[in-house]
């Protein structure tokens, strides 16, 4: 079943939750987020694309993990 705030692929690449290895990841579980912000970045032929907040919300659930092949349409986190 579709949740009402998750956040979907919108193209298949690799998803990465901070900016560079090592790096602390752009939000966490229970951080707010503003619509517009840098939630991960998906890498699809070698260009880094930043997926950004549709909507001010709070960080519910990451359904990723960073490094993970992902799939278009696929969730990869909740916003309530």
């Amino acid at each position: 079943a579709a949740q009402p705030g998750a956040v979907t692929s919108p193209m298949v690449g690799v998803v990465y939750l901070g900016p560079e290895p090592g790096a602390p990841p752009f939000v966490a579980v229970g951080q707010p987020v503003a619509a517009g912000q840098t939630l991960l970045l998906i890498e699809a032929m070698k260009t880094f694309n930043q997926i950004k907040a549709p909507k001010a919300g709070t960080v519910a659930r990451i359904l990723v993990a960073s490094g993970a092949p992902v799939e278009y349409g696929e969730p990869l986190l909740i916003l309530e």
